[in-house]
């Protein structure tokens, strides 16, 4: 029988373009009445924030365009991590990792180990690296599983989020044929930009997040250097080294909350089910080093 990787494979590409218009006809018709739209015509979600600087956009904002819908290339590498590389999670166990409950609490992890996977059990917390990181390169991969409740739309199917350093996340989100606000559908840097594309692939199907970050500097409570964040999404560049604004977690307006030059980073849990695999981690160094 064959695997679902080997018959994408086999796949003519005339089908998979025939995919891509199927659903763009279907994603145009969801743009027109989103399923998650509120009483009033407002988007079910977070409220809106602040205008954005250099933007026309508020944090969140209902009426911002939704991301151009890109196909990706077929398969997708299942990258293996560099020989500098620290491995967070091979499927094997979540001995790199603490679980911090709502009360910010550390305990054991809870999260279901699967084959090769680990899925967000709810109510069971967010998953924070034991180790710190600044200035880093991640790799790691994520699905949204079939069989998800029809009746979770928006921010509530498959919502998760990988927050670096603790303050600067990049959403995770069923965001194939799901509609919510722009800057917090899949790849996006939450409340400040969408991804410049939307190449999310459907429940069932991983995709592949390779992240470089360059950490922001303090001097004291004052921002040295800002943090700046690349973003390729199943291969395709996402975001390209935008300048972040501060924590994005505060509204009206992310705001800069000093803290070390190292800190973990976070795997959210907040509305799943969603299922990670193949994390690593490199920490970068200048030149000459």
């Amino acid at each position: 029988m064959l695997n679902r990787r080997t018959f994408l494979n086999s796949m003519p590409a005339a089908v998979l373009a025939i995919r891509s218009v199927v659903f763009s006809e279907s994603l145009q018709a969801q743009q027109g009445t989103p399923a998650n739209m509120a009483p009033g015509g407002q988007m079910a979600g977070s409220p809106e924030g602040a205008i954005l600087p250099g933007q026309k956009w508020k944090a969140h904002d209902r009426s911002r365009p939704q991301a151009r819908k890109v196909v990706s290339g077929l398969p997708l590498p299942q990258e293996r991590a560099a020989s500098d590389a620290t491995v967070l999670f091979d499927g094997k166990d979540l001995s790199q990792w603490s679980s911090r409950g709502r009360d910010g609490q550390l305990s054991e992890p809870k999260w279901k180990i699967d084959s090769d996977f680990m899925e967000m059990v709810p109510r069971s917390g967010s998953l924070v690296t034991k180790e710190k990181f600044g200035d880093c390169q991640l790799h790691l991969e994520w699905m949204t599983p079939t069989g998800t409740d029809p009746s979770r739309r928006g921010q509530m199917r498959g919502n998760s989020g990988v927050i670096l350093m603790g303050h600067y996340e990049i959403q995770i989100l069923s965001s194939f044929d799901n509609i919510t606000y722009a800057d917090g559908a899949a790849g996006g840097i939450y409340g400040l930009y969408p991804p410049l594309v939307n190449p999310c692939r459907p429940e069932g199907e991983w995709n592949t997040y390779d992240i470089v970050f360059r950490a922001p500097v303090f001097k004291g409570q004052d921002v040295a250097k800002p943090g700046f964040l690349t973003l390729f999404f199943n291969g395709l560049l996402a975001h390209d080294h935008v300048e972040l604004l501060g924590s994005t977690d505060v509204l009206p307006l992310a705001k800069y909350q000093p803290h070390g030059a190292e800190e973990p980073f976070t795997l959210q849990g907040h509305a799943g089910p969603v299922r990670y695999r193949n994390i690593w981690i490199r920490r970068l160094q200048g030149y000459d080093s």
